[in-house]
Order: structure tokens, then C-alpha cells, then sequence
């Protein structure tokens, strides 16, 4: 039995048949059937869909940063607008950032900022449900996902750049909001287009990825379990072979089993294996070492890679959560595009970096939501007005500023942008077809993007 999805040039994006053992994805190490790619990438060649070899890493705030801290700066607004940090220049003249990222002031040229994003809402739930599926609808009373994520559906259609490794994973878990996989799954695609998770700590000296865990008799159920991954492959070989499993499978369900267990996924997820000087430059912090892994998972053949940075929803003691966090945000990204450089990667990788939204523009000093005694240490509430999206790579072109908000950062003042305009440009650069249409659980056709376009400046 088939199920067609179309785009609007009417080729197939998944019509081939599930087989039942890949269904599972080898507990989940793919979004898709590795076989179901193998046939959809030949239709697609034969249909003349252009070919990329580009990847994604999305590293999400998850609570929400504030643009007037980071890379939107007032410096001449009131002492209550313009925040507790001053900018700095960049590499980029007209680029000004906050002092606190020092090394990214020294790569701007390899990055754009987007200035003028909004969604208009200050709903933790509505916002990120905005910015990771392009779609409102929920609500802090009303948390469930409606949509898949844009990742989701990107690596549906595409698959993984390289079938021996899965398409779609998160760092070290998929969260938003509180909400695994949240607002990253895939919703009405099903289950099997959630992100594969490590669900263990990088820069843990024990690091390993805890999710596959092969038993015996290898049950297809069973393998839903996902435990264990790297430990894992040479019993999960060992047991299919005893099975007879193998010699039960069409070819293109061989050939994909064998990629998904071999050596190179092993490979890429082993951080013991990469040099420990740049390792040190990543920064020995678990941002730092899971920005290191989704770079080693692109460079492998995985597509798209979230990496999850907690902790942004600094209602007060601004000042003490920034302090924190921020020269380990510089440092991981920076290293990031450094890397990513010198391996002659830049074009095939794009980096974004945002959260669900920013902060208020006008700082709170009377500690709301902090302790009794917080008074004092001003903070910023919730914000959807005015956002900013940090963008690097992969066909975008750096030290570009696009849009600008009004003087005291309240709202767009220049070249408005919608969580939309970000998606449309992350499909450009992977070669997804923004009005892909998807069956929801009624049987409904639903576009992967409703609104906005690419934001044409960055190209």
C-alpha cells in the first residue's frame, strides 16, 4: 500500500511502502526508513530533483535569549533599555555585539545577524512552537504539538546526506520548553521522525550514546526500546546473523541495515577520538562538546543536528545568568565556524542559532519571579516583539545585519521577518521544497511552510 505526499512540482517525496523492520529505523536511527530513502532518492533523481550535499545545526536557547544583550545592543537608549553590557565592534565594520563574545567579534565576517524577527507573542510554548514548526496554535494551557518540526519534515523528504548515518539528531536531547522531543518531533509524521537522541552528556569522560538496545530475538517491537547505541552494534550484528534476518531481507533493506550498523556512525559518535586541543577550544563544557559532536555528525552525513543550551528565562538576576553563560556560548560558536573553515565545510553547513524569543526590551528591577530577596536585580521578562536569529554557512553569506528594530529595541523597524522568512532560508539552503504538502492525522494536506520566504539578502 503507498502513500503519496507531493511538492508543488507534483514529484514524490515518499511513495514507497514501509518495510517493517526499517520502519522501526533501526530504533530510530534514522527519520525515515533507510531503504524508504534509497527508493525516494532514485525517484527523486529520476524526477530531477536538484541533488545537495548541505546539512543544518540549530543550536537552540531554549527559554529565551535577549536580542538587546547579545547581538542588538542600545547603547544610547535609557539605562533601563539599554542593559548592564556595552558592545563591542566586530571584524564586520557596522556589526557591533556585546562585549561579552569577544572570539565571535573576531569571525562575524562568517556569520549574519537577523535583527528584525518577530512572532509577536510571549508564550513560551506559543514561541517555540512558532520558531521550530512555523505554526501557532498552542499555548501554555494548551502545550501538545500540532506540527511536526521543520526538521522533522526536511529530513522526511531528504534523509540522511549519507544512509550509513541517521538523518535527524539532537544533542545531547531534543527540549523545548520542558518538552521532549517538544515542539523538535515529528507530530502527525509519526514517531519515527523524532530526532535521534545521545540522552547522555558530551563532555562526560564516560560519554556514550544510550539509545539502542538490541535483544534477543531482535523483536522489532522491542528495538523501539533504544538504548546503548555505540555499544551495541557488534551484538546487534552478531544477532541478526544468528537470526537468519538478514537472508530474509530484499536487497535495498540489506544494504541499509549493513550502513546503519558499520563503522562510520560508530565513528562519528566517538569524541575520544578527536584532538584534545580542539577540544579545549569548544570549550570542556557540555555546550562546547555537543556543538563539537553535531559538527562531527554533519561532517559524517547526518542532515539536520539540534543542540539544546537550557536556561535562558532570566526574569531577574540577568547579570548572573549572562555571566555564565555567554563566554561558553562565544567560545562554542565561534570554534564552531572556525572549524568549520579550516575543513572546508563552510558552504555545506549551515549554523543557526535563536531561541523561542528575547527578552523585554525594558529591564524589570523588582526581581519578578526571582526569590524574596532578589529585589534589586533587574531582569528581563517574555518577548516575542522583536527577536534576533544568528545565521553562518551553507550558501549565507556573512557580516550581514538584516532589518534593525526602533531605537529603544521594541519592534521591527526596518525589513520585518517571521519565524517563516528563517524556514524558507533553511530549506534553500538544503534543497527542501518549502511547499511540500504532508497528510495530518485527518488526512488533511498541510504545507511545510505557510507563510514568509527567503530572506534573499543572506545569498
Amino acid at each position: 500500500m503507498f502513500r503519496v505526499e507531493f511538492g508543488k512540482s507534483g514529484k514524490y517525496c515518499d511513495g514507497i511502502s514501509r518495510r517493517h523492520f526499517l520502519q522501526a529505523g533501526i530504533a530510530g536511527m534514522g527519520s525515515a526508513s533507510l531503504s524508504q530513502i534509497l527508493h525516494a532518492k532514485s525517484l527523486s533523481e529520476q524526477a530531477g530533483v536538484e541533488k545537495k550535499d548541505t546539512s543544518v545545526i540549530l543550536l537552540w536557547l531554549d527559554g529565551g535569549p535577549s536580542h538587546m544583550d547579545l547581538y542588538d545592543l542600545k547603547p544610547e537608549a535609557p539605562s533601563e533599555y539599554k542593559g548592564i553590557w556595552n558592545p563591542i565592534s566586530t571584524n564586520v565594520p557596522g556589526m557591533d555585539i556585546t562585549e561579552m563574545f569577544p572570539l565571535q567579534a573576531k569571525c562575524a565576517d562568517k556569520f549574519s545577524l537577523v535583527r528584525s524577527l518577530h512572532h509577536d507573542t510571549g508564550d513560551h510554548f506559543t514561541g517555540g512552537h512558532w520558531m521550530l514548526t512555523g505554526r501557532g496554535g498552542v499555548n501554555g494551557g494548551s502545550t501538545a504539538g500540532r506540527n511536526p518540526s521543520i526538521s522533522s519534515m526536511a529530513t522526511k523528504v531528504l534523509g540522511p546526506r549519507d544512509p550509513t548515518m541517521p538523518a535527524y539528531v539532537s544533542v545531547p536531547y531534543a527540549s523545548s520548553i520542558g518538552l521532549r522531543p517538544g515542539y523538535f518531533g515529528g507530530n502527525f509524521l509519526g514517531v519515527q521522525h523524532d530526532p535521534f537522541e545521545t540522552d547522555s552528556d558530551p563532555n562526560s569522560p564516560n560519554f556514550q550514546v544510550t539509545n539502542l538496545n538490541p535483544t534477543t530475538g531482535l523483536s522489532i517491537d522491542r528495538l523501539k526500546d533504544r538504548k546503548s547505541l555505540l555499544k551495541s552494534f557488534d551484538q546487534l550484528r552478531r544477532e541478526v546473523d544468528q537470526t537468519g534476518m538478514l537472508n530474509s531481507m530484499d536487497r535495498l533493506d540489506q544494504k541499509a541495515y549493513e550502513m546503519v550498523t558499520g563503522e562510520k556512525a560508530r565513528q562519528a559518535f566517538d569524541l575520544n577520538t578527536e584532538d584534545n586541543a580542539l577540544r579545549e577550544k569548544y570549550g570542556r563544557h557540555t555546550w562546547g562538546q555537543s556543538v563539537l559532536l553535531a559538527r562531527r555528525l554533519v561532517e559524517a552525513g547526518t542532515t539536520f543536528v539540534t543542540v539544546h543550551f537550557g536556561g535562558w528565562d532570566h526574569h531577574w538576576n540577568l547579570q548572573s545568568g549572562m555571566d555564565s553563560y555567554l563566554p561558553r556560548v562565544d567560545q562554542a560558536v565561534s570554534a564552531l565556524f572556525e572549524d568549520l573553515a579550516q575543513r572546508g565545510l563552510s558552504e555545506k553547513v549551515l549554523v543557526v542559532l535563536c531561541g523561542e524569543f528575547s527578552r523585554t526590551p525594558r529591564m524589570n528591577n523588582g526581581g519578578n519571579g526571582g526569590p524574596p530577596l532578589s529585589m534589586g536585580t533587574p531582569g528581563r521578562d517574555h518577548w516575542g516583539n522583536a527577536m534576533f536569529c544568528l545565521m553562518g554557512g551553507g550558501g549565507v553569506k556573512g557580516g550581514r545585519v538584516i532589518g534593525a528594530t526602533n531605537r529603544l529595541g521594541e519592534a521591527p523597524a526596518d525589513r520585518p521577518v517571521r519565524p517563516g522568512h528563517i524556514h524558507h532560508t533553511i530549506y534553500r539552503v538544503l534543497g527542501m521544497d518549502p511547499e511540500t504538502y504532508f497528510l495530518d492525522h485527518s488526512g488533511r494536506p498541510v504545507a511545510a511552510i505557510d507563510h514568509g520566504e527567503v530572506i534573499h539578502e543572506l545569498f
